[in-house]
């Protein structure tokens, strides 16, 4: 088993230390390590462990060609990515928890690397069986609620009340954050997502104003004024957090302002192609030589455009 501690990352903005266990996040800045000392992997990974997803939400990134991935190919990224300074890993889709071994990588990810392992589901398959599979084995996970009551139910077609079941549940086993996307007809009920999320006791309401994709045009401008507005008179307790390609006109603090890009993060797609982010069309498959070694022909083929 993997004696976790605390994992090192030397990088542009000095030494990161950080903490799975706690999430406890030290940057040392005074030091500043030379460019052969950074780490040579991301900071975050995020890996699409298969496409199938039992739901059909029109906004959803994720390519909807069959895919899936090798377990032995994931466990030896795991492995290249740990160590080489990922201090963090989060298994997505698709729906990961239909995965056929996701409970078997999310364990051995957490006792044979330091990684801290993560994963983003709509919730609906976290029974009791898999809940005890994966105590001990993630150290965070993200629940997606686009809307609540009507809303989420229209758009997710799912149950509102046994996704409230499902959040009730997942914080026995684990720390978890909201994953919300923001779009013209989620906005509206914004306010009292962020309510029952904080009440629900999640640590993090992370915003993902939607992106163009499978026909979506979309987050109007409209949608990002009142989003904008609605950030600026925050006043809630729970911590809020956007992602980066939605971050525009949105007051940010990010510490590692010069670990940006692939220095900050990547995606594999369930067809093992990286990719610099999950909305990216293109990207270079990860052959036998691991996925340093494809990671050094993206930044490259990216520098070329």
């Amino acid at each position: 088993m993997f004696n976790s501690g605390i994992k090192v990352r030397p990088g542009p903005d000095g030494i990161h230390l950080f903490d799975r266990n706690s999430g406890t996040n030290l940057l040392i800045e005074e030091i500043a390590p030379v460019d052969s000392m950074w780490a040579k992997a991301p900071r975050q990974v995020s890996i699409a462990l298969t496409n199938t997803c039992d739901l059909a939400c029109k906004y959803c990134y994720a390519p909807k060609t069959r895919a899936i991935l090798d377990y032995d190919r994931i466990v030896s990224w795991l492995h290249e990515l740990d160590s080489n300074g990922t201090i963090g890993v989060g298994f997505g889709g698709g729906e990961p928890t239909l995965y056929p071994r996701f409970a078997e990588i999310c364990s051995y990810a957490c006792r044979n690397t330091g990684l801290a392992v993560t994963f983003t589901t709509h919730g609906h398959h976290l029974d009791a069986t898999l809940l005890t599979a994966l105590k001990g084995n993630v150290h965070f996970v993200r629940l997606s609620m686009d809307g609540i009551g009507s809303t989420y139910e229209r758009l997710r077609g799912r149950s509102f009340h046994s996704f409230s079941q499902r959040v009730q549940a997942i914080k026995t086993i684990t720390p978890f954050g909201i994953n919300y996307v923001v779009n013209s007809d989620t906005l509206p009920d914004i306010d009292a997502a962020a309510i029952f999320a904080e009440k629900s006791g999640a640590s993090e309401f992370l915003l993902l104003p939607e992106q163009p994709t499978n026909g979506c045009a979309g987050i109007t401008e409209s949608t990002s004024r009142g989003l904008q507005q609605w950030v600026e008179h925050y006043s809630g307790r729970m911590r809020l957090a956007v992602s980066e390609i939605g971050a525009d006109g949105l007051p940010t603090c990010n510490p590692f302002v010069n670990e940006v890009g692939l220095h900050a993060y990547m995606h594999i797609d369930a067809n093992g192609v990286l990719k610099p982010n999950s909305y990216a069309e293109r990207g270079v498959p990860i052959g036998p030589t691991g996925v340093l070694s494809a990671l050094a022909d993206l930044r490259q083929n990216q520098t070329r455009l």
